[in-house]
């Protein structure tokens, strides 16, 4: 890949984690929720470009708790895959998942209706925020995915995509509370645990 220059490079960067991975580990992950090591997931990814408004997504993953775990897909991965973030627990396992590409999106749906099956409560319900970032189709695709399946409560950045009017935005918030980032990142996560505030373009 060639060199991002809003980003620190690493010699080496620890992936593998598809849905088949993290979901065989899940009596562990449900143990660790339970001990308290796990307090919320969180799904970051989407694409990448070069404007320095990116830089929320790094500025965003680096300021989590550290009982927060972060499942990240897509080439907006790369905005904080360098991040050294610990693992989770004495489990071993990273607090920071790489699942893939942009076509893997498909594993963290897989991850988050596993949990949610095994905490017996929709995926709305879980102490779960996903917060992507968006600059060609492919993004647009795996947010449309996720409203299909009446996901709620998802940011989208660093600008709202033009083609959606506030028009259509509205309907979206109203109907699947989708909503813009936020301009201060640990405004947005205490807005993710305790309640979203409106965010409208």
């Amino acid at each position: 890949y060639p060199v991002n220059p809003f980003v620190k490079t690493v010699e080496k960067y620890h992936v593998g984690w598809g849905s088949e991975t993290v979901i065989g580990a899940a009596a562990t992950v449900l143990k660790a929720v339970s001990d308290g090591d796990i307090s919320r997931f969180y799904v970051i990814g989407g694409c990448d470009g070069y404007e320095g408004e990116r830089s929320y997504y790094t500025d965003l993953a680096a300021a989590l708790p550290s009982t927060s775990v972060v499942l990240t897909v897509g080439c907006g991965k790369f905005r904080i895959n360098h991040l050294d973030m610990g693992t989770i627990g004495e489990t071993g396992i990273p607090r920071l998942l790489d699942l893939g590409q942009c076509n893997d999106s498909y594993s963290a749906i897989q991850i988050a209706l596993a949990l949610a099956q095994a905490l017996q409560c929709g995926v709305n319900d879980l102490p779960l925020s996903i917060v992507l970032s968006w600059f060609e189709q492919k993004a647009v695709v795996v947010l449309l995915t996720l409203l299909s399946l009446g996901i709620r409560n998802i940011r989208v950045g660093p600008t709202v995509p033009a083609f959606l009017r506030p028009s259509i935005f509205k309907v979206l918030h109203e109907k699947f509370n989708l909503m813009a980032i936020g301009a201060d990142v640990h405004q947005d996560i205490a807005n993710m645990v305790t309640g979203d505030k409106v965010v409208v373009p």
